[in-house]
């Protein structure tokens, strides 16, 4: 059953165009994963998914509704959340704090009223957010890392922060973008497992952009990769490591030849 759905969306910045004719359906319950060289657009397609920018042409639909003209905030409290390439937490802020802002689309009074005001009402909601909050901490095993400020943890475990925070937004679509740069093979080896888990234990669809051809063989359901804005295939993991285009993409003429 499909829960996303993008038709021939394209987007242009100046007289670069960035994504051209981009479709293509997310089934509930994948991992979807998008691949390419640098500057082929992937991130782009999140961009356009979440709100940030708005395509040219083409149309977004989640759940059978048309967001490509929505803004963030709207297709966050929909059920689409995301991480960022560059980390994007409040540094100066606890592990758990910062999860818990993920919490502030389901809270009826704000995040900074929930804070703030101790009334009994309050109060109640507030724990019942915490509650999420802690469970995403043990979850992903982030106990020693629970009341340090994000700017003294190491980066892989701010990307672990990051993905904590998007998780406790309880989405239907998680869009996770580079989430293992900065982590060490232990550290990739563990988030292999924490994604199928999400998929799985919280029957979140997972759509990932990533640069760790192992990770992205070893989870996903289907791959689609892309060249200069471009889709260039799509398919198994198997078909993808060996369709020419893709090799071609990433190592060259002479790799496909060979």
């Amino acid at each position: 059953m499909s829960i996303l759905k993008i038709s021939n969306m394209s987007i242009s910045f100046g007289g670069l165009t960035a994504l051209s004719d981009i479709s293509f359906e997310l089934n509930k319950g994948q991992i979807f994963s998008i691949i390419g060289p640098n500057g082929a657009g992937k991130t782009t397609i999140f961009n356009c998914i979440s709100g940030n920018y708005r395509p040219n042409s083409g149309k977004i639909s989640f759940n059978g509704i048309n967001i490509t003209k929505k803004k963030p905030d709207k297709v966050a409290k929909l059920g689409i959340a995301r991480t960022f390439q560059n980390i994007e937490l409040f540094s100066h802020m606890t592990a758990l704090d910062n999860i818990l802002l993920g919490r502030h689309i389901h809270m009826k009074n704000g995040v900074l009223k929930s804070m703030l005001t101790f009334t009994e009402y309050l109060a109640k909601e507030e724990i019942k957010h915490r509650e999420v909050a802690e469970e995403i901490i043990d979850f992903l095993d982030l106990q020693s890392a629970r009341n340090q400020f994000v700017i003294n943890l190491p980066y892989g475990t701010r990307k672990l922060v990051e993905l904590g925070r998007a998780l406790a937004m309880s989405p239907e679509i998680m869009m996770l973008d580079e989430p293992s740069a900065g982590m060490n093979l232990e550290e990739r080896e563990d988030l292999k497992i924490w994604i199928k888990d999400i998929r799985d234990d919280f029957g979140i669809t997972i759509i990932i952009v990533e640069h760790d051809m192992n990770l992205v063989m070893n989870i996903s359901d289907e791959i689609m990769a892309l060249n200069f804005g471009k889709k260039i295939a799509q398919g198994k993991p198997e078909e993808i490591q060996k369709h020419p285009e893709v090799i071609k993409a990433y190592l060259g003429e002479e790799a496909v030849n060979e």
